[in-house]
């Protein structure tokens, strides 16, 4: 299975890219993060217990399935003022 991964905010700027594509097995989306966090100290940002995410542009939790050419996206929270 393939799937896009997006970063905004502070994640992207935390991982100094956009985003990758990942391929690997995957159920969920708590299983394309906890892939990443294997790739290295770097990805420890993944692991905030706000962090927010979605897919194909529709937020959900990380225990949303994912599908082969799905979109997932990390973020921070969002603060208004």
């Amino acid at each position: 299975m393939k799937v896009q991964v997006m970063y905004f905010a502070r994640y992207r700027e935390a991982l100094e890219r956009d985003g990758e594509t990942l391929e690997g097995a995957f159920a969920t989306l708590d299983d394309v993060r906890r892939a990443l966090l294997e790739k290295g100290a770097g990805y420890a940002v993944l692991q905030e217990q706000n962090l927010m995410c979605a897919r194909n542009e529709d937020l959900c939790k990380l225990d949303e399935a994912v599908a082969d050419g799905d979109v997932v996206a990390f973020f921070p929270p969002v603060t208004g003022g």
